[in-house]
């Protein structure tokens, strides 16, 4: 059986892990590396660094940032941030990254999941998307909209349909954070995760409300009210000190889902 895997979002403006609620309020909370090497000894699957404010602003992510983190982990490392070319992926892959995420970019330019997949191949590719609930519509009829630009941007795309022509594309994974949800802490949208996760054949990370070990279960969970997701993204739970990512694991596993407890090997008990 597949494990469900445990990502820890690093959320990064101006060389700082910060995090808000909804894409605002912001603190900055600190070191992008300390934080990397705290959740690879917890043992965290993967990691994801994003550069929140860099498809706002219009400019490049700050490479040395993911150089240092990079060398600072030997887990998967996904980056995402201000990514509008294959050379830019390129980029980043050379820094130490196993993977790049599109998000503002993809919408704007579909052909360049198709342009990162030829070159990298589809693993190293993956679409990010911000999600909001809005009245179901012609256009938009599963009800969520995918926004862009932090959450500042409203596309008209409807979620399910961009995710279908993504993984059509080359994506091969898809990292769905719904904003309605996030940094609040009290679970993940469920409902779009399973819309998503049931209408593609390539992985899908739940993103976006994670607050305690049973928001995850639920994401990852496969009967009619979990989220059908082969992974879930925290941030918040493991930022402020409530959980580790090794206790969330263990919880995880006592409650059936099948995860890796491999910390150990990392000297963390």
């Amino acid at each position: 059986m597949l494990t469900k895997r445990v990502i820890v979002c690093l959320d990064v403006r101006n060389g700082q892990v910060t995090k808000g609620v909804k894409f605002q309020g912001n603190v900055d909370l600190g070191d992008p590396v300390d934080y990397a090497q705290r959740y690879y000894e917890q043992g965290a699957d993967e990691l994801v660094f994003y550069d929140i404010t860099a498809s706002a602003e219009k400019r490049g992510l700050f490479i040395d940032v993911v150089r240092r983190v990079a060398e600072a982990i030997f887990i998967p490392f996904s980056v995402g941030g201000g990514i509008r070319s294959v050379e830019a992926m390129r980029d980043v892959l050379l820094a130490g990254a196993e993977k790049v995420s599109l998000n503002s970019p993809a919408v704007r330019d579909p052909a360049l999941l198709t342009a990162g997949a030829k070159a990298f191949g589809a693993q190293c590719v993956v679409l990010g998307m911000d999600a909001k609930k809005v009245a179901a519509s012609a256009a938009i009829p599963s009800g969520y909209e995918v926004v862009i630009d932090g959450g500042r941007t409203p596309t008209g795309k409807d979620a399910v349909a961009w995710a279908q022509e993504a993984e059509a594309r080359g994506a091969g994974e898809i990292c769905l954070n719904a904003i309605d949800t996030d940094g609040v802490r009290n679970g993940y949208e469920l409902t779009i995760t399973r819309l998503v996760a049931d209408a593609v054949r390539i992985p899908v990370i739940a993103s976006g409300g994670g607050g305690t070990p049973q928001h995850l279960i639920d994401a990852v969970a496969a009967g009619p009210q979990g989220g059908h997701a082969d992974a879930a993204l925290i941030a918040s739970m493991v930022h402020y000190g409530d959980y580790t990512v090794r206790g969330i694991k263990d919880a995880m596993h006592h409650a059936g889902v099948p995860v890796r407890l491999d910390a150990h090997l990392r000297g963390v008990a």
